[in-house]
């Protein structure tokens, strides 16, 4: 059993977050059907910044936010192609769109317009910073709205050091739920009252939000950015092993757990010392940065998996900070098919996609269907809507629809 079985949700969105959501709802078994403008979602030619082949014979760069979807092309300027797109309306149970708010209002496909006429329709919307505001109608990208203006680049360096540069997407594959959950609450709603509802979420909201505990702390004087050697706890950092890996400690308890750590690291001389073993004293000492320096050098004495094995048998929470590389070879990734293997038959090559983290028991792992060429389904689709077949090729020849078109 799929969860989302029978359910037909449209999109009209572009680049990663919002279709990101709609390929999730794909992967559960809702019917999702893409609607493209003739110029086609810029997201398929995005590879030339991922560094990812970006052909209709291999996309990834594509696909990791469109698998599980059917293609369709409209031209919304087109009478016929607004026809198309109205009976698309009348029979879908969700619409999600990140077209800008002025933009829909200009179509016609502004929430006010679609739920008076599919009062059941739930319409959902990403913005880059909300529905009000001088910036409502700005174009917005999580590099920008999400991880600079919400904060989230500025708390994540080491103060001093050099902006950090995230992978693309960073904060749109974690939006993608964000909208995802306010999409699932208004279908529960609507099983109560009948009515559809507009849902929006912004990724200059969901950037704050992220960083709510330094949100909530700034205020009491914890300042961003950080240097590594002024963590409060010192036994919450990031330290390099002896073979230069970088591995990331996590022990909130200090009080409890200091004496253990400085017994792993062969440091009994310090266990119990008064200058070290409360976090609170240390934090009003300014001694944070001193034991930062003898863990550094602790550290420094040993490769990385001899301190994983010793401080896991502590129960002391240890991990290596990987690369993707290193998790292309992580048997506990392969084990929960946190990433699969997918096969690009005209290319013939297998590449590696992260599936979303969610499982159902009763569906067990989902199934991935590989993205299709633009308007791949138009005609299967407009036959659906019960268009005969000289109605279709009207409609293609008007220049309402289109169906493929290959991108070498």
């Amino acid at each position: 059993m799929k969860p989302l079985d029978g359910l037909k949700v449209l999109d009209m969105t572009t680049f990663l977050a919002a279709p990101a959501a709609l390929r999730i709802m794909g992967e559960w078994g809702a019917d999702v059907i893409k609607i493209e403008q003739p110029k086609g979602d810029p997201c398929r030619i995005q590879g030339a910044v991922f560094n990812t082949p970006y052909t209709d014979a291999e996309n990834i760069g594509f696909d990791f936010a469109n698998i599980n979807k059917r293609f369709i092309t409209l031209d919304l300027r087109v009478p016929q192609g607004r026809e198309v797109m109205d009976k698309l309306l009348a029979e879908a149970d969700v619409f999600v769109t990140s077209t800008r708010v002025k933009s829909l209002k200009k179509l016609g496909y502004d929430f006010e317009t679609l739920h008076e006429k599919f009062p059941r329709l739930i319409m959902a919307q990403v913005l880059g910073f909300g529905e009000k505001g001088p910036l409502k109608d700005a174009a917005g990208f999580d590099v920008t709205a999400y991880m600079s203006r919400g904060g989230v680049y500025h708390t994540l360096l080491n103060r001093g050091s050099s902006p950090m540069i995230p992978t693309n997407g960073f904060g749109d594959f974690q939006i993608a739920f964000t909208i995802l959950s306010g999409v699932m609450a208004a279908l529960y709603a609507r099983e109560r009252t009948g009515q559809g509802d507009y849902v929006t979420t912004s990724l200059f909201h969901c950037g704050v939000w992220a960083i709510n505990t330094g949100m909530v702390s700034a205020q009491y004087g914890n300042a961003y950015p950080k240097d590594r050697r002024e963590v409060i706890n010192p036994l919450n950092n990031t330290y390099f092993a002896g073979d230069g890996a970088l591995m990331t400690m996590c022990a909130p308890e200090y009080d409890r757990d200091y004496n253990t750590i400085m017994e792993l690291v062969g440091r009994e001389d310090l266990v119990g010392d008064k200058r070290y073993d409360n976090c609170d004293h240390v934090n009003e000492t300014g001694a944070n940065g001193e034991v930062v320096d003898i863990l550094d050098e602790a550290f420094a004495s040993q490769p990385l998996d001899y301190w994983l094995e010793k401080l896991r048998e502590a129960d002391i929470p240890v991990e290596k900070c990987q690369l993707p590389t290193d998790i292309y070879e992580d048997e506990q990734a392969w084990a929960n098919d946190v990433i699969r293997t997918v096969h690009y038959p005209l290319t013939g090559n297998d590449r590696i996609l992260p599936t979303n983290p969610v499982r159902f028991r009763s569906q067990g792992d989902p199934e991935i269907r590989l993205s299709q060429s633009q308007g791949a389904d138009t005609e299967d689709v407009l036959a659906e809507l019960g268009y005969s077949r000289q109605e279709i090729e009207a409609i293609l020849e008007s220049g309402g629809a289109q169906g493929i078109f290959v991108r070498s």
